[in-house]
């Protein structure tokens, strides 16, 4: 069963640069393969990895309703489940020392529901075949709440170094506990920090009960690969947020 590390918080944190950086310290680091999941509805994930989307499960779910209502011909006699894994399964996109599967934003009412659920499915039947899984979720807590992520061997909450960003992991965290999501370990990252703000908003959130695991210093090189374009994913070792990011996970020792 894979390694699976879960991303949470409120948006503009850096969540998702940081899930970029995180398939980047698990494909250089250890073992891999990794299946990278953008379970978020505005996918960005692929940005942050540098490759290109052609197809998400949104997308995928709206075409095969649409070959429902139509009666349209399905191929080899299989069924709508059928096909739709066949088509899941050609949906990854493989980089390397990766795979991407990709959320996308449905078009139909009530879909997003339904589209994190397969993506909850998939990510479940995936896993068994890559020893590391990273899951970029939303903004906020509707993925915890829907329950998109089922086992998580380490959740990491992400905020800014502002006091609104520790209380909304405050609440991320009391979820949870609310809702008795299987979760192993979590941490808090606080991330773009400039000052000596980090430590005062470490404090405040080790009030909470919340573990510090670690600060990420504002990082111009990220700023500026955002301005050309460029993917965090190919970061060198030498920018301020991998050298943070990878410490951190080196004293969480993941196996």
């Amino acid at each position: 069963m894979a390694f699976v590390i879960a991303f949470a918080g409120k948006g503009g944190t850096g969540k998702t640069s940081l899930a970029g950086l995180t398939v980047k310290y698990l494909t250089e680091k250890r073992r891999g393969p990794v299946l990278a999941v953008d379970a978020d509805s505005n996918s960005c994930l692929n940005e942050a990895l540098g490759v290109q989307i052609h197809a998400t499960i949104g997308k995928l779910r709206e075409e095969s309703l649409q070959a429902v209502r139509s009666g349209g011909d399905r191929p080899g006699g299989m069924s709508m489940e059928q096909l739709f894994d066949y088509q899941v399964q050609q949906s990854l996109i493989e980089a390397d020392g990766f795979d991407l599967m990709v959320m996308g934003r449905p078009e139909g009412p009530g879909c997003y529901c339904a589209a994190n659920n397969i993506i909850r499915k998939y990510t479940d039947i995936l896993s068994d075949k890559y020893p590391y899984v990273v899951i970029d979720n939303e903004a906020g807590m509707e993925h915890l709440s829907r329950r998109t992520t089922h086992k998580v061997n380490v959740l990491v909450m992400v905020s800014d170094p502002t006091a609104k960003g520790i209380l909304t992991v405050k609440r991320i965290n009391e979820l949870v506990d609310e809702i008795q999501l299987d979760v192993e370990k979590r941490i808090l990252i606080i991330n773009r920090v400039v000052g000596s703000e980090g430590e005062d908003l470490k404090k405040m959130a080790e009030g909470f009960g919340i573990t510090v695991a670690g600060l990420v210093r504002q990082d111009d090189r990220i700023f500026k690969f955002d301005l050309e374009g460029k993917p965090v994913y190919h970061l060198p070792q030498e920018s301020v947020a991998v050298q943070a990011l990878f410490g951190i996970y080196d004293s969480l020792q993941i196996p």
